[in-house]
């Protein structure tokens, strides 16, 4: 395992904002694997994500579609926008998904994707969001802060510095 940051993330805007920064770290063929359970942020965070890589289209979350693929407006890679919640056989069946872009050519998010898709690659990003306060009570509450941990995988994480993305 890589460099590890956890950051609290106090509402949806500075979620967006983390996607915003996080997109600054990331390059073409880069696999984020977004955890965390229902209305926890990883559509919002990345939203952010396709605004910093400068991406066509609104990012809504992917359930229906299982892919979404939207692609830059600035020459930079396009973001392929995952949810594997309904995938089963994970990279296969990702591959049959006949997505009309390159993988290795773009940013690869994925909302619920952990056991199944990490044998896309060895580097990875692993992002984990995670109500700061539990109990049914606080499950109602968008506005409630966020405890996100990312961690960098293989030798593409070895060296960046996610702790800037603390600021």
């Amino acid at each position: 395992m890589g460099p590890q940051t956890a950051i609290t993330v106090a509402s949806p805007e500075r979620m967006n904002r983390l996607g915003r920064d996080l997109a600054a770290l990331l390059r073409a063929g880069d696999l984020v694997l977004l955890s965390g359970e229902l209305g926890a942020g990883k559509t919002t965070l990345t939203r952010g994500l396709g605004e910093g890589l400068g991406v066509r289209g609104a990012v809504t979350s992917p359930t229906f579609v299982i892919a979404r693929v939207h692609p830059s407006l600035t020459g930079g890679p396009a973001l392929v926008h995952v949810d594997a919640y309904r995938l089963g056989g994970g990279l296969e069946e990702m591959e049959d998904l006949d997505l009309d872009v390159s993988l290795p050519a773009s940013v690869v998010v994925v909302e619920w994707g952990e056991g199944k898709v990490e044998q896309l690659t060895e580097d990875r990003l692993e992002v984990r969001i995670e109500r700061a306060i539990g109990g049914a009570a606080a499950a109602e509450d968008d506005t409630d802060p966020r405890q996100v941990t990312l961690t960098g995988i293989g030798a593409r994480w070895a060296e960046v510095d996610l702790s800037a993305l603390v600021a």
